[in-house]
């Protein structure tokens, strides 16, 4: 989970996730919205008698904070807490398991920032089963033949492997960009992304007051994306002097048409 701000718990519930599954929240900066909702979670996970590990990824800053709050109201949890600091100001990987890489991206906001990209590990190519079928190999050879191995029919005839298989899925990937200034810079640093969520506080009309609070226009998001070659952009973190988001679209739409608004409980195909 990206950031958990107050009602997760809630959306959580809307959306019929199951709390077990959660077992790593990354959250991009110390702003209330983006992480008054984490203790209550922690908490009421150990209500429910959660025993696996939760790993939790913030800025160096949260980390006092919460070992205050688990030593006031979570004494008794039942499971650990593992805190992983980040250093907003680098790209590096923090996260890894055998199908994807979790990197941080630094961004501009008025404290630490970064956001994260989230990027699918190379898959293996598709079995072709009518090619199996159609040779008589046992399904006992379809790891090797996945991992590129040729096949040798009994009377010495070699099948290729590319006969075999076909090429597997590109790779996917989803950077989320939180809360940030506009960053002429930061299309080098999505580039090839399949879809980009980023933030998009204001429209062009409020232009001055995104660059003193440091949050960027629809506009601005959708040019990222245009200049990064990204898939899919999906917009996000509305100013509430908007009563129609549908503005901000518009706005993103004539320079990158491939934008979608985020909702709650929406889901993407990445």
């Amino acid at each position: 989970m990206v950031d958990c701000g107050e009602g997760t718990q809630m959306q959580l519930r809307r959306s019929h996730i199951r709390f077990t599954r959660l077992g790593h929240v990354f959250i991009s900066h110390l702003h209330g919205d983006h992480c008054f909702g984490l203790i209550g979670l922690i908490s009421t996970f150990g209500l429910l008698g959660r025993t696996a590990t939760l790993h939790i990824y913030a800025p160096d800053a949260l980390g006092n904070m919460l070992q205050a709050q688990l030593d006031l109201f979570c004494t008794h949890l039942g499971y650990d807490v593992a805190f992983h600091p980040i250093d907003t100001t680098l790209r590096q990987i923090i996260y890894e398991d055998r199908s994807l890489t979790v990197e941080t991206l630094p961004l501009q906001h008025r404290v630490p920032c970064c956001g994260y990209l989230f990027r699918e590990k190379p898959t293996l190519p598709h079995i072709r089963r009518d090619m199996l079928d159609f040779y008589g190999i046992p399904t006992s050879q379809v790891d090797n033949i996945k991992a590129g191995a040729d096949w040798t029919a009994p009377d010495g005839t070699v099948v290729e492997n590319s006969r075999l298989v076909l090429p597997a899925d590109p790779p996917r990937s989803y950077a989320y960009c939180s809360d940030t200034a506009y960053m002429p810079t930061l299309q080098q640093e999505l580039k090839g992304v399949t879809t980009l969520y980023h933030e998009s506080t204001y429209g062009e009309d409020n232009i001055e007051r995104a660059t003193n609070y440091n949050h960027s226009t629809a506009a601005q998001a959708a040019t990222v994306a245009r200049d990064a070659g990204v898939q899919q952009l999906i917009l996000g973190h509305y100013s509430s002097r908007y009563e129609d988001e549908n503005i901000l679209l518009d706005e993103a739409r004539k320079i990158f048409p491939n934008t979608m608004l985020a909702q709650e409980n929406m889901v993407i195909d990445v």
